[in-house]
């Protein structure tokens, strides 16, 4: 006979999600369609604002009077209305990590729109993020019951929390100061680190005005505290520092290997806050704990297989290059040499380098070389064509 008692324990550590959960399900759910989707949509917006004017990534801001931009600006937003709605209803353990789908409709937009390939293992990476999505649903920790925004001012003046938010501050200022001006063209983790850092803090700022409102509306009004303004005042000034380093990154870099890596560093850095703030575990046991981790590293195990097979093709890089589609995740989409030549990164020198190590034939090696020192003038032309 089976032990009843370890199906009794069992069925105690699951209890099935609150209403408030499913809630928060269904808008993260609906908040991923639409941020997908608003990716895609202003990066043509940006290309063809860079076609005309300076370039997002290199300080410009013609991409204000492009309306595609703009159609993709409040597709996010209203995608980010509904992320911020799941927050007040569910615990940030639940919703952050269903951004993964978000990175799944935008790789397979940008598949389909902007011809960014998506390798067979990319396929495999999405179907990864959708165990890791469902596994942390199905064991995420109920809402915790807060009856003022009072509490949540508590909760945001622990020292534990104090110290991480000053740590997250101090570390987004020294990348603006410091990495942004150096690295900020060639390193994606530059941009994609301030938007994560800062989002982490504008996360738990979102949770804690969502609380306020949903209680104002519930019928105790949360608007004449200052508390409430001032998680106001965090989120607008967090969201818009958000907003300026991702228009960075989505204009420099290719939008299939942002999409994952900000998902990655951005939903880990929000749990671990929304872990120190909320104490989402407290409640839990060992088991759920570690299935939540166990979930939330299968979708990483997806974002990664998404961001190392984004510039492959059957099984192989673009190009000749094994280590090419590596290394072109670090460079810059054009850069321009000391003698105003156009090149892609340094392309054109590595290949010279690799030629020595290939077992090709030296009149082939000879004429690929050719070719493309041919094509450098022809880069310069266009380049100069679009300023």
């Amino acid at each position: 006979m089976v032990d009843s008692g370890g199906g009794g324990s069992w069925r105690d550590a699951y209890k099935g999600m609150s209403s408030d959960n499913v809630k928060g399900l269904v808008l993260a759910l609906s908040s991923s369609l639409f941020i997908g989707a608003s990716f895609i949509v202003k990066k043509k917006g940006l290309k063809k604002a860079g076609a005309s004017g300076l370039r997002a990534g290199s300080g410009g801001y013609s991409y204000l009077l492009e309306p595609l931009w703009w159609i993709g600006m409040i597709t996010m937003i209203v995608g980010e209305i509904a992320n911020f709605a799941a927050y007040a209803f569910a615990p940030a353990i639940l919703v952050t990590p269903l951004g993964a789908l978000s990175i799944i409709i935008s790789a397979s937009l940008a598949h389909i729109m902007l011809h960014e390939k998506l390798h067979t293992f990319g396929i495999l990476g999405c179907a990864l993020c959708i165990v890791g999505s469902v596994t942390i649903v199905l064991h995420a920790p109920q809402e915790r019951d807060i009856e003022s925004v009072l509490e949540v001012w508590n909760l945001a003046t622990e020292p534990a929390f104090l110290f991480y938010a000053a740590g997250v501050v101090g570390a987004a200022i020294l990348l603006i100061v410091q990495f942004i001006p150096l690295y900020g063209q060639s390193h994606v983790m530059v941009y994609i680190g301030v938007c994560s850092l800062i989002g982490s803090l504008s996360v738990m700022s979102v949770k804690a005005l969502g609380i306020a409102l949903k209680l104002t509306f519930s019928g105790t009004n949360q608007l004449g505290y200052p508390q409430t303004w001032v998680f106001t005042a965090i989120v607008l000034m967090c969201v818009i520092t958000q907003m300026n380093y991702l228009n960075k990154a989505l204009d420099t870099f290719n939008t299939a290997v942002v999409s994952p890596i900000y998902y990655v560093m951005f939903t880990s850095l929000t749990i671990l806050a929304s872990v120190i703030m909320f104490k989402d575990w407290d409640g839990q046991n060992g088991t759920q704990i570690m299935t939540e981790l166990c979930g939330f590293v299968t979708i990483l195990s997806g974002t990664f297989l998404l961001h190392t097979t984004t510039d492959m093709v059957d099984g192989e890089p673009k190009g000749n290059l094994p280590s090419e589609s590596h290394l072109l995740l670090r460079l810059p989409k054009i850069s321009e040499d000391s003698k105003g030549f156009v090149q892609d990164g340094i392309i054109l020198s590595l290949r010279r380098q690799e030629s020595a190590k290939s077992p090709r034939p030296a009149r082939q090696i000879k004429q690929q070389e050719e070719d493309l020192e041919a094509a450098v003038p022809l880069r310069r032309q266009e380049s100069s064509s679009r300023v």
